[in-house]
């Protein structure tokens, strides 16, 4: 069925690594090349070109060893099982193609020598800040690339937030010192693979290759060199991966290597979305296949990740990129929707090649245990570890919310939610955000209040875990995902044409300095001060819907208290000695005013206030 409607040629960008000699052809070679000195000597070659299964293979040449051939279904696919052996050494391996016993062709594969010294897979860890960029709507870099023949979606028009606007990774780079300044540590893009769909492509969730940069966001080479740049300023490359699915025009689903590559239905069927059958007991068999098998839409086949090629294809792609680009940690798409047992065996497939790497996963689902269910530990009964380190907190980001509108109770909803977390094995591994790419964005969701705005900002970078800030956030972008996408507007300043410039001071209006400055100081003061990245949390029952909370470590105490009233409250602190101890003094970290510890405390609407708390 997908052969039938996908029929028609590869991409130009295809062309680039092929290979034929007579009547022997091969199309595609994946991985790209590989390293010697990796901890698994385990490599699989998929072979691509016209009747390839039909041939017998050899390698000569010690150092690289075929274990077994693997001819599948379409004899134009060829799977090799090779073994890189422990004396490899770096260069060109002919791989031999016979047909009744004839030499028909051969291959060069290279093994290179792994960059030993270059920085990568540090892992993203609570002493980080994230920020999140959709590269096409961050910065323009290179106007070279907004248009590549070849592709089905060419049309650059920023009029329009369905089509591409032309930011790119030069964009980002472009920009590096200007996170740097603002505090950020880590830098988080929407994926970056070619996308070669016919609307939409922009996005990236919808890979039709998986060992290329899209071109309209560079080359291959730009991405490395995008986490060189990243690590020379001890900042770390957070890559968003999407191993569920894959865009309708990937190469293997429009000629797929055998039938069970995906999970095809006999008409299309999409996914329930219902994440509870995954560990409901009373769900029925049918409700849970299709909610795990399910196409996530009509444009993005499920990968049957059952299948063992599937699961190698998936895995050493990822480990090429982190080998490649010096990426530390992985940000992983819908991830409930994957196959639990194939993701803990990915899991520590890639942490046995890099112990520090980590993994944070998207759990966009409506509670606290079922968020928990998908993270490793087996904390809530789960039937599969999956060893996944941290997911997206979307039960705070709720939280947050309720805190700051919810004018008679919301105080409440930000304490019970924290109150939960002894059901996740590290609550520090959990992503903390007040909006992404896909939901509404906050300063719009806090009715453009710039009190509130602030006070959530304050939460995001003194509470628990690892605070992810979405592009622009710092200088009060706004508007809602429905009904016209305004939330991926592009940043101002970032574009040929632009009026204003909001990456330099003058470009932005007070309103926007006093926002990003606020930022600014409590971002940076976290990533000097420890208290704030591994503290121990104690937090108080909210009266009078103040919500008060403190970090201590070691020597040093923080104290955060957040009025979630529309008018100002006097708040007492004796009840809070207890965490206070032996303090005498408090340090207003925003507005560097110190003072003795006094009976109590003025909080104007809305307000939250950060104290560093001294003897």
């Amino acid at each position: 069925m997908i052969r039938l409607l996908l029929s028609g040629v590869f991409m130009l960008l295809q062309l680039s690594y092929a290979f034929s000699q007579g009547k022997f052809s091969i199309q595609r070679v994946e991985p790209l090349h590989w390293w010697v000195g990796m901890k698994s000597s385990d490599l699989q070659l998929i072979i691509y070109g016209k009747g390839i299964g039909k041939s017998t293979v050899k390698i000569k040449k010690q150092g690289l060893t075929l274990v077994k051939t693997n001819p599948v279904e379409n004899s134009d696919y060829l799977f090799l099982d090779l073994s890189v052996d422990s004396d490899a050494t770096a260069g060109f391996y002919p791989i031999e193609f016979y047909e009744n016993n004839k030499l028909v062709g051969s291959y060069k594969y290279e093994l290179k020598n792994r960059e030993t010294s270059s920085v990568k897979a540090q892992g993203v860890h609570s002493d980080d800040l994230i920020y999140l960029i959709m590269p096409d709507r961050f910065a323009n870099g290179n106007t070279k690339n907004d248009q590549i023949k070849g592709l089905r979606e060419i049309q650059v028009n920023r009029d329009s937030m369905y089509a591409r606007h032309g930011g790119d990774i030069d964009g980002v780079i472009q920009h590096l010192d200007y996170l740097a300044d603002l505090g950020v540590t880590s830098v988080w893009l929407t994926p970056v693979l070619t996308n070669d769909m016919p609307q939409a492509s922009y996005h990236g969730y919808a890979n039709t290759e998986n060992y290329h940069i899209d071109p309209r966001l560079g080359t291959n080479e730009t991405y490395r060199k995008l986490g060189e740049e990243l690590h020379k300023r001890n900042m770390k490359l957070v890559h968003d991966v999407v191993p569920n699915h894959v865009g309708l025009y990937h190469w293997t689903v429009i000629d797929k290597p055998f039938k069970d590559w995906l999970h095809e239905w006999p008409s299309f069927t999409q996914t329930t979305y219902k994440d509870q059958t995954i560990f409901d007991p009373y769900a029925s068999a049918a409700d849970r296949e299709r909610m795990e098998k399910g196409w996530f839409v009509e444009t993005m086949p499920d990968m049957n990740q059952e299948n063992e090629y599937v699961q190698k294809y998936i895995l050493q792609s990822h480990i090429w990129w982190i080998e490649y680009a010096g990426i530390d940690g992985f940000r992983i798409d819908t991830y409930p929707y994957n196959d639990l047992d194939f993701m803990a065996k990915w899991t520590v497939a890639i942490q046995k090649e890099y112990p520090q790497f980590s993994f944070f996963g998207e759990t966009w689902v409506q509670s606290v245990p079922n968020q928990a269910y998908f993270l490793g530990g087996k904390r809530v009964g789960q039937s599969i570890d999956t060893k996944l380190d941290g997911v997206t907190d979307f039960q705070l980001n709720y939280a947050i919310a309720d805190a700051l509108n919810n004018e008679k109770d919301g105080a409440n909803r930000l304490y019970a939610t924290l109150g939960s977390d002894y059901q996740y094995p590290n609550p520090l591994a959990n992503v903390i955000f007040l909006d992404n790419h896909d939901k509404d964005r906050f300063f719009s969701v806090v009715g453009e209040d710039i009190e509130k705005y602030k006070a959530a900002f304050s939460w995001l970078l003194t509470s628990r875990g690892i605070p992810q800030m979405y592009y622009g956030a710092e200088v009060l972008m706004k508007n809602f995902n429905r009904p016209d996408g305004l939330l991926r507007e592009d940043f101002k300043g970032g574009f040929a044409g632009d009026t204003v410039n909001k990456f330099n001071a003058s470009g932005r209006s007070d309103a926007e300095n006093e926002l990003f400055d606020h930022i600014k100081k409590l971002a940076n003061y976290r990533k000097n001060n420890t208290v704030l990245q591994y503290g121990a949390t104690q937090h108080y029952v909210p009266e009078h819907n103040v919500y008060a909370y403190f970090r201590s470590h070691e020597n040093q105490v923080v104290s955060v208290f957040m009025n979630c009233n529309d008018k100002e409250v006097k708040l007492p602190l004796a009840r809070f000695r207890e965490s206070m101890k032996e303090a005498t003094r408090m340090k207003n970290i925003l507005t560097d005013i110190d003072q003795e510890i006094p009976l109590e405390i003025t909080l104007k609407p809305h307000q939250t206030v950060v104290f560093e708390l001294k003897k």
